[in-house]
């Protein structure tokens, strides 16, 4: 990878993945970035590897927030990291089952909730 493709990785990592403006601190265009993501699989792959680094920063941001004692932060990390412990508002079906006996059954109770909500 060039040089130049570095310094857009390093950009992109400081901007948490923001191509505007990682785009204008390298000085080149976004069709640029968007041309090297089609043509070098290298850069995609540091590219791709960048997304946590956005996601880690929201993360740390939510865990502050419940720290200062934000109610609402705490309740939706609750409903969204705690659903295994019973913090969820509502029942959610996984119908990706491999076994085909079960399918018929879950199609049921679904189709029967439904009908007992209308």
């Amino acid at each position: 990878m060039n040089a130049k493709k570095e310094t857009m990785i390093e950009a992109l990592e400081k901007s948490l993945g923001i191509v505007t403006p990682a785009c204008k601190k390298v000085g080149i265009s976004r069709q640029t970035h968007y041309r090297w993501l089609d043509e070098d699989e290298e850069y995609k792959k540091a590219v791709k590897e960048l997304n946590g680094v956005a996601l880690d920063f929201a993360e740390t941001k939510l865990h502050q927030q419940i720290d200062n004692g934000n109610s609402t932060a705490t309740i939706f990390y609750l409903k969204t990291k705690g659903k295994e412990r019973g913090y969820v508002e509502r029942n959610e079906l996984d119908l990706s089952s491999s076994d085909e006996s079960l399918k018929p059954t879950i199609i049921n109770l679904v189709a029967k909730n439904v009908e007992e909500t209308v």
